[in-house]
């Protein structure tokens, strides 16, 4: 009796053990799928609900197994090599395709920053704040965050963000859809070959999966320092963070679909959804999607800049992290400055053609996501890098086939941008 009573201590002390040391490892994953419900990611989210109803739900579920798929080799890399992307990329393929990368990266990201300033505005203009006074004072604290915090410091504040995406979820069940046909509509998938319905799809995979998700997971696996015998936390974190994203992405679609679709109410901006709920669900529901929407965006626009400067400064050799001083960094704290004041500077700007913005961006975008997931692939099976933690035969079937399926959407957004 008694060896068993030690049986039972000792088993509660491990999983205890255990559970502690997946929230001492948790954040990378977590974090870096839940900042891609940026004030793009809501926009695209709510015009699809808003537009086709629940036509296309069924769609985020294999979206978000491809995503899973990336972010797992991507978190592997980093734990096994102890290197970011940008600096294995360069190492292999040269500084040649780094630089011309680096270059596709910046272009996109700098006009991903201006549109996250651009939903903080939004989002703030619905409780009457003015976008002269909440653009600055969020670019300062974006900043001060950064530059002034250390990793921990600044995992958790990401961390905290990442809680408030609950507003949606409340915003969905407040409401009230009819759990059945939600049930239905993913147990039925449907797509017509309507160039709306498909831009749309395409919309949805490229507002997931984007080519900075990866610098960003790496180097952030990298600067935590997570070991390779811990990495089944890592791998656990990136599962996790994989879904919960594509959760909030679902309560964004049901509200819309059940609200602004059935009332036939047409949107172009997050915003247009959250003032478009006011007569339909009430004004906790206006604020709430608000809400959301100015987290999302504060949460994304400190991100964003900070992976484009982690690629930047990885592939040029430079000193790179936010534990550093500003002294031992200047160059990636000067990046990250730069990409912040300008972004939130052009916002400021009147008539600024930020569509037409979002729109280049999104066409690089399109450009560069093939090339980063080949990359990633030949990377992850190259056994002098990976030694024996190369993907397997079918993950590697599925990884291909994933990158595949992306790599023609992307080339089909492309196309139809162009």
């Amino acid at each position: 009796m008694a060896d068993y009573k030690r049986m039972v201590s000792a088993s509660r002390q491990s999983l205890w053990r255990t559970v502690g040391l997946f929230f001492i490892l948790m954040g990378p994953g977590i974090i870096t799928s839940n900042v891609d419900n940026d004030a793009g990611g809501i926009t695209t989210y709510s015009l699809a609900g808003a537009e086709f109803g629940l036509r296309l739900v069924w769609s985020l579920i294999p979206i978000m197994i491809a995503l899973i798929v990336v972010q797992e080799m991507c978190a592997r890399m980093g734990v096994v090599t102890g290197k970011g992307l940008s600096d294995l990329i360069r190492e292999k393929f040269g500084a040649k395709i780094t630089f011309y990368l680096m270059i596709g990266m910046f272009v996109t990201n700098m006009g991903n920053v201006i549109s996250e300033f651009a939903g903080v505005a939004a989002g703030m203009e619905v409780f009457g704040v003015d976008k002269f006074i909440s653009v600055p004072i969020s670019a300062f604290l974006v900043w001060w965050m950064v530059v002034k915090g250390t990793y921990k410091s600044v995992e958790k504040a990401f961390l905290v963000a990442c809680v408030f995406y609950i507003c949606y979820i409340v915003t969905g069940i407040i409401v009230k859809p009819d759990w059945g046909y939600v049930a239905e509509q993913f147990m039925n998938p449907k797509l017509s070959l309507r160039p709306a319905e498909m831009t749309m799809v395409i919309g949805l995979v490229g507002t997931t999966i984007a080519p900075w998700m990866q610098f960003y997971l790496q180097a952030s696996i990298v600067e935590k320092g997570i070991k390779i015998e811990e990495y089944k936390f890592a791998r656990f974190d990136v599962v996790l963070g994989s879904v919960i994203v594509h959760v909030v992405a679902f309560f964004i679609i049901l509200a819309c679909a059940e609200t602004l679709y059935k009332s036939g109410v047409r949107i172009e901006t997050a915003k247009d959804a959250a003032l478009s709920l006011k007569p339909l669900a009430g004004k906790y529901c206006t604020y709430l999607f608000a809400f959301g929407l100015v987290n999302a965006s504060l949460f994304s626009a400190s991100i964003l800049p900070l992976s484009t400067t982690y690629l930047i400064c990885e592939g040029l050799g430079w000193e790179v992290g936010i534990d550093k001083k500003f002294a031992e960094a200047p160059q990636f704290y000067g990046f990250y400055s730069l990409m912040i004041f300008a972004g939130a500077g052009l916002i400021l700007y009147p008539d600024l053609p930020l569509i037409p913005i979002m729109y280049i961006s999104q066409v690089i975008n399109g450009m560069v996501l093939p090339f980063v997931l080949i990359f990633m692939l030949l990377l992850i099976n190259d056994k002098k890098i990976m030694m024996g933690h190369t993907n397997g035969p079918l993950f590697n079937i599925i990884g291909w086939t994933m990158s595949i399926v992306m790599i023609g959407f992307s080339l089909v957004l492309l196309f139809q941008s162009l």
